[in-house]
């Protein structure tokens, strides 16, 4: 995907030993079990549409940014956000990072600079975008499933 986006690319480092990032197995292992797709509030959304009448496709690879689910014949991409890793509530919590700040506040800032980017690539080619924090489908499924509805 060609981005032709205002803002400068913001640099992660990498992490590694050689960067003074240390990491024990056992954190590493944890950091291994973290998904990336068919989250539990990933799930929760699917199923919900899914009873609603509303079929829809997932994790489409071909599609930039990977939307957790995808209705193509309404040119709508539904992402759904981890609130550490895309950074909810950024302005307070990136100061509660204890360890690796060098690694962890770059790493969350690109990814919200690359959710920016993604919604932006989206609307310019007349999608709607819609994002939802992980604990709001947990917490507000039907909330999130009236939001999808009144946006088809």
């Amino acid at each position: 995907m060609k981005r032709s986006y205002p803002e400068q690319k913001i640099k992660v480092p990498r992490f590694s030993e050689e960067n003074g990032f240390y990491t024990t197995k056992q954190r590493s292992f944890m950091m291994s079990r973290i998904r990336g797709k068919n989250t539990k509030p990933e799930r929760l959304l699917k199923k919900a549409l899914w009873h609603t009448g509303l079929h829809h496709r997932t994790n489409k690879q071909n599609l930039p940014g990977r939307p957790d689910i995808t209705f193509i014949k309404y040119k709508l991409v539904i992402f759904i956000d981890g609130s550490f890793w895309h950074g909810h509530n950024w302005a307070e919590r990136k100061y509660a990072i204890k360890s690796n700040k060098d690694f962890w506040i770059p790493k969350i800032e690109r990814n919200m600079q690359r959710d920016r980017e993604i919604n932006y690539y989206y609307r310019r080619k007349g999608w709607t975008v819609l994002r939802f924090w992980d604990f709001e489908v947990k917490k507000e499924l039907g909330v999130c499933v009236r939001r999808v509805i009144n946006n088809l």
